[in-house]
């Protein structure tokens, strides 16, 4: 097949499609975002999930069935689908389960930089890394090959560098074409109670170390012999860095980075002077080889932080720890100049309230000129943070105290603290702010379930968000478009803020870049949507959806 040039992103989405996948699922979040997209226009079926949770436990029930699936997150999407994924290396799998970790090394687009590298070790889940498209596609196939040989989760981390690289992809399908599906009762091996955990756990070990043997051999890790005095063990994107700072040294490329060749790594070592280990993030390899008894040198602790390039490798190499220089000064990022958020953060300013935030657009809302949220901690966070300082701040400064949350960070995990608010009430009641644009903005605005369409945005049922919370209890929930009526939206907030009750107010007004796009979609989906409410399916969250 001829060679294509395409992102990491889109290699992954190929090699699922090329692989047969009967499924893939996940939640929106850069740098992962585009493989769904991609693999949808490919024509293979592919479904935003509420969150990351849900998505992990749609591709378990499937892989028990023999199929094939792909589960995609960011990086932080992993802390969210952790509870399934630990057990789910118990009980293995009778198919194919793919998780896509994309870390963010940097921050780019996200709250942490947290190296999913350690989730491999703690759950027990093989992991592959690759550093180039074309290993995002061999990679992912391999992952595949590997999860059906053993029955067990594999999970493929790419970073943000290799997800929105481009390079050139030759596409081999070099794969067996997916088994039949069909269910096989296996209670001992997938009803996690104690009895049936404990020898679980010692099956997952087993396929550990059997996992560990093959990769000894493995053609996903690369030996280069060079000069003998400098030695560099790596993965990943930092490997291409590598191979540039440094291009006579001997080089370990290591493409499964848990578990590791040990001995292919201790026998590279002992043919070198000097052996240096780079990597991007936390010192994991280095730990986990040093604790084999394999003398290596770490990269010293300052380039821990952010992304690597061909210079900090140079440096690394010549064990340069000086100051490093400034980067370059960026453009503070800002909310759209028409963006819908701007009335509601203008308020909130003017009222100096005390705003618990959430990821998402509405997170520049701490920028100037507004500098109103006072806490962005994870998605749905703003629920449980608000209450916490409901909860225990004196009166008149528990009555300045917000929650802010965007329409799908609501969905995705705003809905169980809004259970809670209602289950432990504060004295002084609560406001909670829901910023309903009508879309994932952040992302590249993608679908989610009160969109009431699905990833390639044809009509599915809708949520209706303060119908939910009009079903939990929460008598004052309001609906407000506060670009079209900022002094209504003033005066309901100063109205909910003065009592004593539990408010929800859903200030919907469309995001200014996806508004255009979601009346076309709505037109586009108007029959469908017109079929569902026929059939009775949906016509209660539609008319909610509506007031």
């Amino acid at each position: 097949m001829d060679r294509t040039l395409l992102s990491g992103d889109e290699a992954v989405a190929q090699a699922a499609f090329d692989a047969g996948v009967a499924l893939a699922t996940g939640y929106p979040g850069t740098p992962s975002t585009e493989i769904l997209e991609r693999l949808s226009a490919l024509g293979g079926r592919a479904q935003w999930a509420p969150n990351e949770k849900v998505a992990v436990e749609v591709g378990l029930g499937a892989a028990y069935a023999g199929a094939r699936l792909l589960v995609t997150m960011k990086h932080v999407g992993v802390n969210v689908a952790a509870d399934p994924l630990f057990t789910a290396a118990y009980t293995g799998v009778s198919g194919a389960l793919v998780v896509v970790s994309a870390d963010d090394p940097g921050m780019a687009s996200s709250q942490n930089e947290q190296d999913n590298r350690r989730y491999a070790v703690a759950a027990g889940i093989p992991m592959l890394e690759p550093a180039d498209s074309q290993e995002a596609y061999d990679f992912t196939l391999a992952a595949f090959e590997l999860s059906e040989r053993w029955r067990i989760p594999v999970f493929l981390r790419v970073t943000t560098r290799v997800c929105h690289s481009k390079s050139l992809v030759r596409p081999t399908r070099r794969i067996s074409p997916p088994p039949p599906v069909a269910f096989q009762r296996d209670i001992p091996g997938r009803v996690m109670i104690p009895g049936y955990a404990r020898p679980a756990h010692r099956r997952l070990r087993a396929k550990l170390a059997e996992i560990a043997a093959w990769t000894e051999t493995s053609p996903l890790n690369v030996r280069r012999d060079g000069d003998r005095k400098l030695g560099i063990v790596t993965a990943g994107i930092a490997a291409m860095h590598c191979r540039e700072a440094a291009p006579g040294a001997s080089l370990l490329k290591l493409g499964t980075v848990y578990p590791l060749p040990i001995e292919a790594i201790r026998a590279f070592a002992g043919s070198v002077e000097r052996c240096l280990v780079v990597e991007e993030g936390d010192p994991v390899l280095a730990e986990a080889i040093g604790a084999a008894g394999i003398a290596v040198e770490s990269k010293p602790e300052m380039y821990r932080f952010g992304e690597l390039d061909v210079q900090r490798v140079r440096r690394i190499v010549a064990r340069d720890t000086s100051p490093e220089p400034p980067p370059p000064r960026a453009k503070p990022p800002e909310l759209c100049e028409a963006c819908p958020y701007h009335p509601v953060y203008r308020v909130l300013h003017q009222l100096d309230c005390i705003v618990a935030g959430d990821i998402g657009c509405y997170t520049l809302g701490v920028m100037e000129p507004y500098r109103a949220m006072d806490s962005c901690v994870a998605m749905g966070a703003s629920m449980g943070v608000g209450l916490g300082l409901r909860h225990v701040l004196p009166e008149p400064e528990a009555r300045r105290v917000v929650s802010i949350i965007g329409d799908s960070t609501f969905v995705h995990s705003g809905v169980s603290g809004l259970i809670e608010m209602v289950y432990n009430p504060p004295r002084t009641g609560h406001v909670v702010i829901v910023l309903d644009n009508g879309t994932t903005a952040m992302t590249g605005q993608q679908e989610h379930p009160a969109t009431g369409r699905k990833l390639d945005h044809s009509a599915t049922r809708q949520l209706s968000i303060e119908g939910l919370a009009r079903a939990l209890g929460v008598t004052q929930t309001h609906v407000v478009d506060p670009v079209a009526d900022p002094g209504g939206f003033e005066k309901l907030l100063r109205e909910r803020l003065a009592a004593s009750e539990l408010a929800v107010i859903v200030a919907r007004s469309p995001c200014i870049l996806a508004a255009a796009d979601i009346r076309r979609f709505e037109r586009a989906a108007a029959p469908a949507r017109e079929a569902l409410l026929a059939g009775g399916g949906c016509s209660a969250c539609l008319e909610a959806g509506d007031a």
